[in-house]
């Protein structure tokens, strides 16, 4: 029989089919087509790039530089497929040091849009200008020797709707176009970046000469002040950036960033180490914040597993693993040691001078913000005010007190490490965590007043400056209108600024910065969620979470017998809105037979 002739079911596809496909491994979203572009002009050796978008990129990506530039012929033969001028053989992928190697990324964008190039090879008179329509180079012109390069895709997936279909609204795909630029701006502090969305700037991030310097021109908000420092060279391998004191940590994950001999990527086994070094530092809850960047001979790293090259294979997991978690963990070794040391010199200055009457509790000093409004302040014997009034105020609340449960005897005892309370209540004996107890009590009442749309805002004395990373910004932006109904008011400032002008009444005087952060955290989730309630919730639990009593304060009896209340009140529940524990309880009966009284 002959094979040749007879009919079967496997056919070659189409030239134009095999693209299509091809593209649809490289080019998820608008941001792919920029992070591919921007890679070109940084292998090219730019010092200048401008990204311009129009319609989140659907419209139009434009990406210029100052780069060396191309001759026409390399110019045409750079949109064939697997053309590439970074790779002369196969023995160089064991030891690529370019962001982009396999030709992949021109011809898949070509084919999935319309793309003009414009580009002057350095010391060439005449520059040359190419058009494409769906992958096919459609003309050839000179141009204008402009130094550099300058590509502009447009219309982009018109020959591909279902890709077009799926794709999120303008505001989200501008977010992480405005990410994958930020992120190229992190690896690469030197180039002066600029971007461009709907005519107007976004942002410009200046060539600086430290990385340092770069962090801190795009995540000042999340950093400032709180960054530690990790300069690690250990076998051949070097890790350096910033990681967040876990003192000041939070429940957010802005930003985690991480960097693999310049390429941004994602990889578990760093991802673990990294948690693992921060392991006891960190509160429960809370997720570590860093910019780091982990250079690797490239003999040991395989950066060809991923079309889109996101993710990254080492040689030796295991070493590397190790040596990520012993850096992060001596970075906060030795911030540690010097927390301790100058906690120890000012207690033995104040520890005499703190100590109270009833030797329940001490003074505590607190930092800036972390006083308390008066609210509802129960009344107190002169030998119950144990602490100034500054200090034992209740936190500042506009809905009135509870009618207390008076089934439920609550005898206040005292305070444990300034974070829990003891106390009878009722038959009970009760060690309650101050913070969780009156996050639950918030989160209640905070619920509450949304189903009954009433949550009035209370303005500050001085609206706070607030700056934010861009796709933060964005996302913040397009939800202040439902913030506004949950009572807080916040006013655009600039495209990345914005004034806090007013919180709900019942918050007192929490880290607005660090609440908006976690907010903003809330805020990336809904658009995966249809019920408003289950959107408006997660929102209130922060509230509550950043308006609640912090561990680490003073509290007095007054005001431990007031919190009580109003968690008696709330029905005791056990946990606060994220899960955690509220009480240990142990009846009289439990006692009894603790004790073989029963």
């Amino acid at each position: 029989m002959d094979i040749a002739s007879s009919a079967g079911k496997i056919q070659v596809l189409p030239g134009d089919v095999i693209g299509r496909i091809a593209a649809g491994e490289v080019v998820e979203r608008p941001a792919a087509v920029v992070k591919e572009l921007l890679e070109n002009s940084l292998d090219a050796g730019s010092s200048t790039i401008t990204v311009e978008i129009k319609d989140g990129g659907l419209g139009l990506i434009r990406v210029s530089d100052d780069g060396e530039g191309m001759s026409r012929r390399d110019a045409s033969l750079a949109f064939e497929r697997h053309a590439t001028s970074k790779l002369q053989s196969d023995a160089q992928l064991s030891a690529i040091r370019t962001m982009g190697f396999r030709g992949e990324a021109l011809p898949s964008i070509a084919a999935v849009s319309n793309v003009r190039l414009r580009t002057v090879a350095r010391n060439e008179p005449v520059g040359t200008q190419l058009w494409l329509a769906g992958g096919t180079i459609a003309r050839v012109e000179d141009s204008p020797a402009i130094p550099g390069t300058s590509i502009e895709v447009s219309d982009l997936f018109f020959n591909t709707p279902a890709r077009r279909k799926f794709l999120k609204s303008t505001t989200t795909e501008f977010s992480h176009i405005s990410h994958v630029v930020q992120q190229a701006g992190l690896a690469w502090p030197q180039v002066h970046l600029r971007l461009v969305h709907n005519g107007y700037e976004v942002f410009v991030l200046p060539g600086v000469s430290s990385a340092r310097d770069r962090v801190l021109q795009v995540y000042r908000a999340a950093f400032g002040d709180r960054a530690l420092a990790v300069d690690v060279e250990r076998d051949g391998l070097s890790l350096r950036g910033f990681i967040v004191d876990p003192v000041r940590a939070r429940a957010g994950r802005t930003p985690q960033e991480l960097f693999v001999n310049r390429r941004p990527i994602k990889n578990s086994t760093i991802q673990h180490a990294i948690i693992d070094g921060y392991s006891s530092f960190l509160a429960k809850g809370h997720a570590p914040l860093f910019v780091l960047f982990l250079d690797v001979e490239p003999q040991r790293v395989d950066v060809n597993v991923h079309p889109t090259k996101r993710e990254v294979r080492f040689a030796d997991t295991e070493h590397i693993h190790q040596m990520v978690r012993s850096a992060v963990r001596q970075t906060l070794g030795r911030a540690q040691v010097q927390v301790s040391l100058a906690g120890s010199a000012h207690a033995r200055l104040s520890d005499d001078a703190a100590r109270t009457p009833s030797g329940l509790t001490s003074q505590a000093v607190l930092p800036e913000g972390d006083s308390f409004e008066p609210g509802h302040q129960p009344q107190a014997t002169a030998a119950l005010q144990v602490s100034p009034p500054s200090q034992t105020s209740f936190v500042g609340e506009g809905a009135a007190a509870y009618a207390v449960d008076e089934i439920r005897e609550i005898v206040p005892l005292g305070q444990m490490n300034k974070t829990f309370l003891i106390a009878q209540v009722g038959d009970e004996l009760q060690v309650v965590d101050q913070h969780t107890a009156h996050e639950r009590v918030l989160f209640e009442r905070l619920l509450r007043a949304w189903h009954g749309r009433a949550l009035p805002s209370q303005p500050l004395l001085l609206p706070e400056p607030l700056e934010l990373p861009v796709q933060q910004a964005l996302i913040l932006q397009r939800h202040l209108p439902e913030l506004e109904r949950l009572g807080l008011l916040i006013e655009p400032f600039g495209p990345t600024s914005f004034l806090i002008r007013g919180l709900p009444v019942m918050l007192g005087h929490p880290d607005v910065a660090a609440l908006v952060q976690d907010l903003i955290e809330d805020l990336e989730q809904w658009d995966s969620i249809s019920s408003l309630e289950l959107k408006v919730k997660p929102i209130l639990a922060s509230l509550a979470c950043h308006g609640a009593v912090r561990a680490g304060r003073t509290m007095a009896l007054p005001e431990i017998k007031q919190l009580l209340q109003d968690w008696v009140a709330e029905g005791l529940i056990m946990t606060c809105p994220h899960g955690r524990r509220v009480a240990f309880r142990l009846s009289s009966d439990e006692l009894a037979r603790l004790f073989d009284r029963a």
